[in-house]
């Protein structure tokens, strides 16, 4: 009996690359592997989320429906960035509905949509405060943006979340404190 070879890419996705899970985040695949199930051999990606201290097996067949997808593009980033700077969009709907479709938004690992979320869950000082659950979804919304962003863009997920709410205090009401756009007259 061969011995299996060892397989370092399949459909474009290589070990060692960082990939988006939907339901997870940033993953990266560590291995490529065969194991039999029900007297099938099965094709699988080993893909680890250090964060959640994860390991998940996704079969090679089914990353599409999975929606397993590559790291965003810059481009796609920076649309994500002006996107938490927009006006932000609640629906006049009950919260329990407005809840569901953000936690689909940020389960669906599209990038964009989770920057809405971001957007319109935002808080600065001056306005209410948020209920326990606005403020969950928001920072897992923030979450999955900032492990994107800091893999795409090589820094920390704290940096990443930096620039992301330096982008949000550009956002329309929520301005720049009057402190930082004055300027310090000369007596």
């Amino acid at each position: 009996m061969a011995t299996p070879k060892k397989t370092t890419q399949r459909h474009g996705y290589k070990i060692g690359e960082y990939i988006v899970y939907p339901a997870h985040g940033v993953g990266q695949i560590t291995a490529i592997e065969e194991q039999e199930v029900a007297g099938h051999t099965l094709e699988l990606f080993v893909v680890e989320f250090e964060q959640d201290k994860l390991t998940l097996r996704v079969p090679v067949a089914k990353i599409v429906s999975a929606g397993m997808r590559k790291l965003s593009e810059t481009p796609a980033i920076e649309k994500a960035l002006k996107t938490v700077q927009g006006r932000a969009r609640v629906k006049r709907t009950m919260w329990s509905r407005r809840a569901q479709e953000y936690e689909a938004k940020i389960n669906s690992g599209d990038l964009i949509a989770i920057s809405e979320v971001v957007r319109d869950l935002f808080r600065s000082e001056n306005q209410p405060e948020q209920s326990y659950s606005e403020r969950q979804l928001y920072e897992a919304a923030l979450d999955r943006m900032a492990r994107e962003i800091s893999s795409v863009n090589k820094i920390s997920a704290t940096e990443a979340v930096v620039l992301i709410e330096k982008n949000l205090a550009k956002g329309p009401k929520r301005g720049v404190k009057p402190e930082d756009d004055q300027q310090v007259e000369a007596a």
